[in-house]
């Protein structure tokens, strides 16, 4: 048998480790932290700006995203912090790389949100 379980068994031990990942994220990382409390925000105006579903739908998926590309360079940087508290070029290469994708996602959250905006003024 799977360590994890089978079936819906598995499904559930899978949120529970899903749900654990959220609650350390948030307990350990000011960054997720802030990028929730932002996404609520943007959540809540983007319910004002948009007409309809599918641009309510168009504005909160970068948000996701954003929170999504955060939690996989927490979990990279804990991982790295893990094997070694020197400094280390590949460690510092795969941090930094991380950081970069969640700079890249908040841009896309800004070119997501200025267009929509664009074309609603």
């Amino acid at each position: 048998m799977k360590a994890n379980g089978t079936g819906f068994s598995r499904v559930l031990r899978a949120a529970s480790c899903s749900f654990a990942g959220l609650t350390a994220a948030w307990r350990c990382e000011a960054a997720f932290r802030q990028e929730v409390v932002l996404g609520a925000i943007l959540a809540v105006v983007a319910g004002f700006l948009a007409g309809d579903a599918a641009t309510w739908l168009h504005l909160i998926s970068p948000l996701i995203l954003v929170l999504i590309v955060e939690l996989i360079n927490s979990a990279i940087e804990a991982v790295a912090d893990k094997v070694t508290d020197e400094w280390d070029a590949l460690i510092k290469r795969a941090k930094d790389i991380g950081s970069a994708a969640v700079f890249l996602s908040l841009i896309n959250l800004v070119v997501v949100w200025l267009s929509v905006l664009w074309v609603k003024v």
